[in-house]
């Protein structure tokens, strides 16, 4: 009995990854536990927490941490910007944050992008920031439910 064999040749430059278009968040729509945000921000202010460490030599390891409100149209939130991030913070300018993550701090939403994400400088923005809705003074509490 012969063995009949089926042989598929795809071409590589047609087969594309599972690339998808992303979908803009506004900040009003950040909720506590959620992830894989993008949004586009403007800087607001720009407060360093922590800055540690040696910066001398090829092999510096420093550690900075900066508290950054950014916003948009719809709101505020702090951003934890981590190490290289806190040179992209400068106040007036326009970020696009990939796969932006939100962590709780203090019963309170804080936006954060981890080596997963990435904050990049993107045009200047025609929006106003609404500063009268800061989601980061929005206090949560965590409720554990029995079911019975």
């Amino acid at each position: 009995m012969e063995e009949k064999r089926l042989v598929f040749f795809v071409d590589m430059a047609e087969a594309k990854p599972g690339l998808r278009k992303p979908v803009f968040t506004k900040v009003d729509q950040l909720r506590p536990g959620t992830s894989g945000h993008t949004l586009v921000v403007k800087v607001v202010s720009t407060k360093m927490v922590v800055q540690k460490g040696r910066g001398d030599g090829p092999q510096s390891r420093q550690m900075r941490l900066a508290e950054c409100l950014v916003g948009d149209e719809t709101g505020m939130i702090i951003f934890t910007a981590r190490n290289d991030q806190v040179d992209l913070m400068k106040e007036g300018s326009t970020l696009t944050l990939r796969n932006a993550k939100i962590d709780m701090f203090k019963n309170s939403m804080r936006l954060a992008v981890d080596k997963w994400g990435r904050v990049e400088v993107t045009e200047p923005a025609s929006f106003t920031v609404k500063e009268d809705n800061n989601l980061s003074l929005i206090e949560y509490e965590l409720i554990n439910v029995v079911e019975e």
